[in-house]
């Protein structure tokens, strides 16, 4: 059985979900497949369980859940099952390429060398990302400085969902204390492990912009990731993420 876990949620990826599948278990490192479907209409369950899940019979699994839930429940609900299964590396990735998929391979060099958690990033040196506009790309990196000064952390790319985990991270979280279940999620992860002294390595990727099916992303995700952080900050003032 392979210790690495790379965890998918999904939610209308019928174009891009069976070619992210093949790509992931086609680089030939032994990385299962969760996917987290939170009910898509567009079917793309029905492909998971119907095509790829019968040519990858071990490598990959599905979740499936009623209704879109939010992201941050869904890799929770990912994170447990993974615990449970037995993983020792679990990742989160996204299903439109936007992360590419041979990059796993340094993320899961760097938690094996002694790394607690490692971040595909876009804003470290080596970093960059195509098919933006200059006005995202600037709302962005200043979300990203703001999120640093707000909490302290020296990671930057707070806001990035492109990850890997070690079991002892995951273990030692109280997931039940994640408050934020959109993109503050990714913020408030890295705040908690960073709150538990844990060891985080930034590698630097390539975020390439969705090429098929329709972008998640909006304006409201970043006002949650910013107001976010003030609450989540005022919170860890009374508050610990240490599972008791």
């Amino acid at each position: 059985m392979s210790d690495r876990l790379v965890i998918i949620p999904t939610y209308n990826e019928k174009e891009n979900i069976s070619d992210i599948i093949d790509a992931v278990i086609r680089l030939n490192n032994d990385f299962h497949i969760l996917i987290v479907d939170d009910g898509s209409p567009d079917g793309t369950a029905q492909i998971v369980k119907d095509k790829k899940a019968k040519e990858y019979t071990q490598e990959l699994h599905i979740l499936e859940r009623k209704g879109k839930l939010g992201l941050g429940t869904a890799y929770i609900a990912g994170f447990r099952w993974g615990l449970k299964n037995g993983y020792d590396f679990i990742f989160e990735m996204d299903a439109d390429f936007s992360h590419p998929p041979a990059k796993l391979i340094e993320l899961y060099n760097q938690c094996a060398r002694g790394a607690d958690m490692a971040v595909g990033s876009r804003w470290v040196k080596g970093g960059d990302v195509k098919n933006w506009t200059k006005d995202r790309i600037i709302l962005s990196r200043g979300a990203s400085i703001y999120v640093q000064i707000m909490t302290l952390m020296r990671v930057k790319d707070p806001t990035a969902g492109f990850v890997c985990y070690t079991r002892k991270v995951l273990e030692t979280l109280d997931l039940d204390q994640i408050k934020f279940i959109g993109y503050a999620f990714q913020i408030e992860m890295k705040y908690a492990i960073t709150r538990l002294g844990f060891k985080i390595k930034e590698v630097p990727i390539t975020f390439i912009d969705r090429e098929k099916g329709v972008s998640k992303m909006s304006m409201k995700i970043f006002k949650e990731a910013i107001f976010g952080v003030l609450q989540m900050r005022i919170w860890s003032f009374f508050n610990s993420y240490k599972k008791k």
